[in-house]
């Protein structure tokens, strides 16, 4: 790297930094205004408080991180033109493209970390804060370890019907199995609980009773003992509590397979947040293609103006995602589309820039 290049990624390293820093803490500032006096009233300590905050730091950076990339972008190239360095610098021969690579260097490695962040480290901290407030929170939250009346639709038109789950023993209770044809039932097995065969991968059921019909005719068998090939396993049972934002993206990634083959509707706004996971850490690169040139000039109103600049196109960008994922929720849109679209848009807005830059 050139000593340029260097001089240049320094600034705006620590200047990402900062903003990124500063916006944290505003974040943590304006929740704690809101939720203090109820985290007080749960008569929680100062560490477990702490603990709380710290976990939604990951999902301040998805969300800010764009925001603080333009402005660190805006403010090192808006304070290079008002020093007189940025003309100095490109009386030299250096061109717009080779002034934007320290930057992009920058959003290279943000949009990395951010990757990471987004598809693993935010999701686990999203299911910490839900645990944090299903036990602080949630009344008889002991309760809250057994799903109740679940439904799963099976491959080879088998519903799994399940009384209630229990997570911490890996035990179902009050189980059915009916298998169609068609429309035709053509058989059910009911059983008082079924544990799951780690060796053998399979469930047993215990004291089944097995119903096959055939036309009007009925066939039934009692078995202390029936083993069950099923595609649900504990894991998945386990994942039947988890929203979206808490998934890893490999989970979201099976979760929504797992419902597709199966034939699950209304899978849209799943489909929309995994989508987002790899969408929303390309914004922060893609922003500096409009901050970089927007600033390449000297304009009126010195910083104030390029902070206001880079805070309504990154407040615009997050409106803009916002907006455009409803629609993909409700299925007007293409969830793919509606996760990709901001930033295809702000691309070809950045484009435009640029090229109006170096004419």
């Amino acid at each position: 790297m050139k000593i340029l290049d260097r001089y240049i990624f320094s600034q705006f390293a620590k200047t990402f930094l900062f903003t990124s820093t500063a916006f944290i803490f505003l974040f943590i500032l304006i929740t704690m205004v809101e939720h203090l006096d109820d985290l007080l009233g749960r008569n929680l300590n100062v560490g477990q408080i702490a603990g709380y905050y710290l976990l939604s730091i990951p999902s301040t950076l998805l969300v800010t991180a764009p925001i603080s990339s333009l402005l660190a972008s805006i403010l090192v190239a808006g304070r290079l033109s008002a020093s007189s360095e940025l003309p100095a610098i490109r009386s030299a021969g250096v061109s717009m493209r080779q002034l934007l690579y320290p930057f992009l260097a920058g959003g290279f490695i943000i949009c990395t970390l951010n990757l990471i962040n987004s598809c693993w480290i935010a999701p686990a901290a999203f299911a910490g804060i839900a645990r944090f407030e299903q036990l602080h929170f949630v009344k008889n939250s002991a309760a809250q370890r057994e799903n109740r009346n679940v439904h799963i639709l099976e491959q080879g038109n088998r519903i799994v019907s399940i009384g209630s789950w229990d997570t911490g023993a890996n035990d179902a209770r009050a189980v059915s199995i009916e298998e169609f044809n068609g429309a035709h039932l053509r058989s059910r097995i009911d059983a008082a609980s079924m544990s799951y065969d780690p060796s053998a991968k399979e469930w047993i059921m215990q004291n089944a009773a097995t119903r096959i019909f055939n036309g009007e005719n009925e066939q039934f068998s009692l078995t202390g003992m029936k083993p069950v090939k099923l595609a649900l396993s504990p894991h998945s049972l386990v994942e039947l509590n988890l929203k979206p934002d808490e998934m890893d993206v490999f989970t979201h990634y099976r979760f929504l397979s797992e419902k597709q083959r199966s034939g699950i509707s209304g899978l849209e706004r799943s489909m929309v947040k995994f989508h987002n996971k790899l969408s929303m850490p390309f914004a922060s690169l893609i922003v500096m293609l409009i901050g970089v040139p927007l600033s390449a000039k000297k304009k009126r109103g010195g910083l104030a103006s390029e902070i206001s600049i880079a805070l309504f196109a990154g407040f615009m960008f997050i409106g803009l995602q916002r907006t455009v994922a409803i629609a993909g929720y409700q299925g007007a849109l293409n969830p793919v589309l509606a996760a990709w679209l901001p930033n295809i848009l702000f691309l070809g807005i950045g484009y435009v820039i640029y090229k109006t830059a170096i004419d």
